[in-house]
């Protein structure tokens, strides 16, 4: 099996797969993707399921997403995970997408039924059960600030958590035009949230805010790299807080150092990571997936970075 394969492989895809001892049936799409850690996942989850097939990457440039994706509905994918930057453009290629993933902005999982192209985004469904698993505790019961909610898993986890009905919320951001104005987005079709506020990436605007929720999220990218700066200020943290990072990097980012020296509860974004596997995996054969051989592979996989 080739670690990457690309679009021209999709044009004499039956030679190209003639030696595998089994057909890829599941792709990851991007642009990078060789560092992609979903085969180790996925190909995993096919074997103990007991599916024939398996789980590649699949790199494409973005004026060839709209073309290869029907093309691999025909040639027998049953589906794909999708990662920057093409989460927009998958979400425009799905003929069935629900409200939540239109207003989270981007798709990130596709299945193929026929002619239909099912678009989810599962961001927002993996970061809620990742929390219940971390901290023994449902989003739906948790006042929450999201740091970076103005895009990207940001804004679907901001979606995610005003849909759980969340008692607070509070979307922060450095340009705060971007938050205000999906605050007022969500206010027209999410009703549940009771206190639903906008906060700019500052810590004197923070310092208010942060007094008044339960659980921060970093939805940014600070963290993966050891220079980078905090996300928080160390003294707008508590022992009261529990604390999530979405970046995974493999060792304790600077956001969970200063968690625990403040003496917050704390987890990275490895659990996300498997669960937005998890649910894709349902999606695409509506049974429960392997959980624990998924957990197995990522873990065996060594996975870095922030995103499946």
């Amino acid at each position: 099996m080739k670690a990457v394969y690309t679009f021209i492989d999709l044009e004499d895809w039956e030679s190209v797969i003639a030696e595998l001892p089994q057909r890829p049936i599941l792709a990851v799409i991007g642009d990078p993707v060789a560092h992609s850690k979903s085969p180790q996942m996925h190909n995993p989850a096919l074997a103990a399921a007991g599916i024939d097939g398996c789980y590649i990457r699949l790199h494409l440039r973005k004026d060839e997403v709209a073309v290869a994706l029907p093309r691999m509905a025909k040639l027998g994918f049953q589906g794909v995970n999708v990662t920057i930057p093409h989460k927009l453009a998958a979400l425009r290629a799905a003929t069935e997408v629900g409200p939540l993933p239109r207003m989270m902005g981007a798709v990130n999982t596709l299945c193929f039924e026929g002619e239909t192209i099912h678009g989810w985004n599962t961001d927002g469904p993996g970061f809620v059960r990742a929390v219940e698993e971390a901290f023994g505790t449902a989003v739906s019961g948790l006042r929450v600030a999201i740091i970076g909610a103005g895009g990207g898993a940001g804004r679907a986890v901001a979606v995610q958590c005003a849909s759980e009905g969340c008692p607070r919320l509070v979307l922060v951001n450095r340009t705060l035009a971007k938050v205000e104005a999906l605050r007022e987005e969500m206010i027209g079709l999410l009703t549940g949230v009771q206190d639903l506020r906008t906060c700019a990436w500052q810590a004197a605007t923070m310092a208010t805010e942060l007094a008044e929720v339960d659980l921060i999220v970093n939805a940014t990218s600070l963290g993966m790299k050891p220079d980078d700066a905090p996300v928080v200020p160390g003294d707008l943290l508590t022992s009261d807080h529990l604390v999530y990072d979405m970046v995974y990097s493999g060792g304790q980012t600077r956001f969970l150092a200063d968690a625990a020296t403040a003496g917050a509860r704390g987890a990275d974004g490895q659990a996300m990571l498997l669960h937005q596997g998890a649910i894709a995996f349902e999606h695409w054969f509506q049974a429960a997936a392997p959980i624990e051989a998924m957990r197995a592979g990522l873990l065996g996989s060594d996975a870095g970075g922030k995103r499946i």
